[in-house]
């Protein structure tokens, strides 16, 4: 029995420090699921409580098998806490054509495993200072960053497509499930050759960076190209 629980006063402080990481690893965790990301609540509660359980094992774990004079490392089991998280925050990153998504998922993933660490190592307040100020970036400093005005204020697109093919709608309806409010600009037709197309400028609002919605009009049928346009109106200032 001594070789499965080692002194009382380990076991207590181990589970204490465990259920640190668990419950500040909760509240990132439910940020996450709040918001429907792919790594939600459980995802990140595994990453902390884990990182805090591989940190303690190699804090207390291998005190009663190693041998007097022994040099023990617990810096070794951390590291490699640090290159496999990297692994699995990749995991949530995907890209499509220009496009890069997760990468905040990611980085949360990264911050549970940091929580998680700082919880197995007895820094309990850093852990929690750290929720804290991810939290905090998160939800009140992303909402002001938001209103900071951006490039894409004074940028247009300029679509090129095959008239009478109900494209227009499509470039409508596809903006608008990414959350963009569209204005048409202006519409001319271009050239006399068969199939005719139509140049259009269309200027999109909303909190998603243009850049995002470049691939998925280009993926609509007889769309023949999209670019960004410098709005001159807006630029003489």
């Amino acid at each position: 029995m001594n070789g499965v629980f080692q002194t009382t006063d380990t076991l207590v402080t181990e589970l204490f420090l465990l259920g640190a990481a668990f419950i500040l690893c909760s509240l990132i965790g439910i940020e996450r699921q709040i918001r429907q990301k792919a790594a939600g609540f459980r995802t990140h509660v595994l990453v902390g409580v884990g990182s805090a359980a591989f940190t303690l094992v190699s804090a207390f774990g291998f005190q009663s098998v190693v041998g007097v004079g022994s040099i023990i490392d617990p810096s070794r089991i951390s590291a490699q806490i640090v290159s496999g998280i990297g692994f699995l925050g990749a995991g949530v990153i995907f890209t499509r054509k220009d496009v890069v998504r997760g990468l905040t998922t990611a980085a949360t993933i990264w911050v549970a495993a940091a929580v998680g660490m700082a919880c197995g190592a007895g820094m309990v307040l850093m852990a929690a200072s750290l929720t804290v100020m991810h939290l905090l970036t998160l939800t009140v400093l992303a909402t002001l960053v938001h209103k900071i005005p951006t490039g894409d204020r004074k940028r247009t697109l300029r679509i090129r497509y095959v008239d009478g093919r109900g494209v227009l709608r499509s470039v409508l309806a596809t903006t608008t499930a990414l959350g963009f409010e569209a204005a048409l600009i202006s519409s001319t037709r271009d050239g006399k050759d068969e199939p005719r197309t139509v140049v259009m400028d269309i200027r999109l609002r909303g909190r998603t960076p243009l850049r995002e919605a470049i691939p998925a009009i280009a993926e609509i049928s007889d769309v023949r190209s999209v670019a960004f346009r410098e709005d001159e109106d807006e630029n003489e200032d």
